[in-house]
């Protein structure tokens, strides 16, 4: 799964420009919130509309079901008063011989009937359906009880009341001359057995048109539809009078216990609609359906003007997310040309306004990065030169010397052809003298060859001085072999010479050491020359002031050593000059 993911999703991802990623990261940031909002303010605003919705149908179910039970319950009145009515009965049930006990009859049923009529104008007609035979019908509140009636789908229900009310619904009735077409028509049927259960003596119906139930519902079913129906789910009233008596689960399916009141969602005629039911006391139910469509359309709206901004939010935001994008991605991409530079070597770096953010620093940092590569890469060319001339050198100093043997050897020969023992001698010193400090370019030589450099000096200049330089040695042996820079003493005897010596006649002493003290080699050069003035050697004086040579001694000793080596001086006016020479016996660092 992890290189699925890794694969199909990460990627793709790390192979996208920097552009891109800020792009998509910036677009998805701003994207997600803004849809959650959308998708979070619809639904919040459906279940606002489906509560209020529901309270408000809820209330209208109740009203319709108060009016609706007011209205049965008048009908029942009417119904009871006449059940109740024992002249009525004892007409009903008499046996006529004659037309005046008849008239009788008819006079009181009919001032009877006309009355309900007059003070109930929402009552159509009334008619009793009587098993009389005595007795004479008027077909208009007298009928009989033929089998016409008997198949009536109420008349054996009405059998099982025991003089309870029930109420049915006749559909509309087109015209049969001489009877005229009626409109449908709410029935309420009473078996008449008052004071005998068992010896029934007609069947009381009371018509009130369809319309005067739907006058309840007639104002509040504009945008829904609302149904009357009876405890078996038959329809009693509603806008479409062709289901008029027909179950309303043929086009809703009702749960099966709606009892009281309550809602839920379901499809009706191929949309999904909220539907609210209430129940009266006798199981009847006032429904009504709610197409979604219809409360929603403000949600909808809502939702339309949400998306609208958001979408407009949206293009705003990927335009300054692109323009952020392409502005750092701008200046990285300077960035990246600068760093193709350097790596092919080109230093002269393109400037450009970075501004002061990590990008700016980077910038910066690989300005002074440039510089700094372009003066080692200079400092590093330049050494590269001076060591190329120092070989140069080198090979030129590896000729000279062969120049300046076969030179010396050639006066040498010519002071012995002139018998010039002097000059032969001091030629043959010099020859010596610059072989062992000419040594093919080395820089350190043992401390017996450093000792053979100074005696070969030392003999020239008693050539010249004569008698004047008096040498005393004292070297222990076992430090010969120990290592030191080459030319050590000789600058020392040289400066000794030219500048100690202040009686002719006396000369000068120099007295040379070599020994070993601890893990340290000492040299010491010592003479009774004129000496230096305290202020001059103890005043801060360097040994650069001294003389070059002796400075040149201390440096390549600290060079070679280390910096706790190299030389000390001390001297005083009239008496000598002492320097001693300290050198590690573990050879060079």
């Amino acid at each position: 799964m992890r290189r699925f993911l890794s694969h199909n999703l990460t990627s793709p991802f790390l192979n996208l420009s920097m552009r891109g990623k800020l792009f998509s990261l910036f677009l998805l940031v701003a994207f997600v919130p803004l849809l959650s909002f959308v998708f979070y303010s619809y639904h919040t605003v459906k279940n606002q509309l489906i509560r209020q919705t529901f309270a408000s149908a809820a209330l209208m179910t109740s009203q319709i079901n108060s009016n609706l039970q007011n209205k049965l319950d008048n009908y029942n009145k009417i119904s009871a008063s006449l059940y109740l009515d024992e002249t009525l009965q004892d007409y009903l049930v008499k046996s006529y011989r004659d037309n005046a006990d008849f008239l009788d009859a008819y006079r009181y049923i009919d001032n009877v009937m006309n009355n309900v009529l007059t003070t109930n104008p929402e009552v159509f007609g009334i008619a009793i359906y009587t098993t009389n035979a005595s007795m004479h019908i008027d077909d208009t509140f007298i009928k009989p009880l033929t089998d016409v009636i008997e198949r009536k789908p109420w008349f054996h229900k009405v059998q099982n009341t025991y003089g309870n009310v029930i109420f049915t619904i006749t559909p509309a009735q087109p015209a049969d001359p001489p009877r005229k077409a009626t409109p449908p028509m709410f029935t309420l049927v009473r078996y008449l057995n008052y004071n005998s259960l068992n010896f029934p003596y007609g069947i009381l119906a009371i018509d009130i048109q369809e319309s005067e139930l739907y006058a309840l519902i007639d104002k509040e079913d504009k945008d829904k539809d609302i149904y009357i129906v009876d405890e078996q789910g038959t329809i009693v009233s509603g806008k479409d009078k062709t289901r008029l008596n027909a179950n309303i689960g043929e086009w809703l399916a009702l749960p099966q216990q709606t009892e009281g009141s309550g809602k839920f969602e379901t499809e009706y005629e191929g949309e999904k609609v909220l539907v609210v039911y209430n129940a009266i006391r006798n199981g009847w139910k006032t429904v009504s359906i709610i197409p979604y469509s219809g409360f929603m359309e403000a949600a909808n709206r809502s939702t339309h003007r949400l998306l609208f901004i958001a979408s407009v939010c949206l293009l705003l935001c990927m335009v300054l997310i692109y323009a952020v994008a392409r502005l750092s991605t701008k200046r990285i991409e300077a960035l990246l040309k600068n760093i193709r530079r350097l790596e092919r070597e080109d230093f002269e770096l393109v400037s450009m306004k970075m501004g002061h953010d990590e990008i700016g620093q980077m910038s910066f940092a690989l300005d002074k990065m440039a510089a700094r590569f372009k003066n080692l890469i200079n400092e590093v060319y330049k050494k590269e030169i001076s060591k190329q001339e120092a070989e140069l050198g080198m090979l030129q100093a590896q000729i000279n010397p062969h120049f300046l043997y076969n030179t010396l050897a050639s006066i040498s020969a010519l002071a012995m052809k002139n018998d010039d023992r002097r000059t032969q001698d001091m030629v043959s010193h010099l020859a010596k003298f610059y072989r062992i400090s000419l040594n093919k370019g080395k820089n350190i030589v043992s401390l017996n060859e450093e000792l053979k450099l100074t005696h070969n000096y030392i003999a020239i200049q008693q050539i010249r001085y004569q008698d004047l330089i008096h040498i005393h040695y004292r070297i222990e042996d076992e430090v010969r072999s120990y290592p030191t820079v080459k030319l050590t003493l000789q600058p020392f005897i040289e400066n000794s010479i030219r500048h100690g010596i202040w009686d002719d006649d006396y000369g000068i002493g120099i007295v040379i050491k070599a020994y070993r003290r601890d893990e340290d080699i000492y040299l010491e050069v010592i003479d009774d020359g004129m000496g230096m003035p305290r202020d001059r050697l103890g005043g801060g004086a360097s040994l650069q002031e001294l003389g070059y040579g002796i400075s040149n001694v201390d440096q390549r000793i600290k060079l070679a050593f280390g910096a706790d080596y190299g030389v000390s001086m001390y001297s005083r006016p009239g008496i000598g000059t002492h320097v001693v020479v300290r050198l590690p016996s573990g050879g060079v660092s």
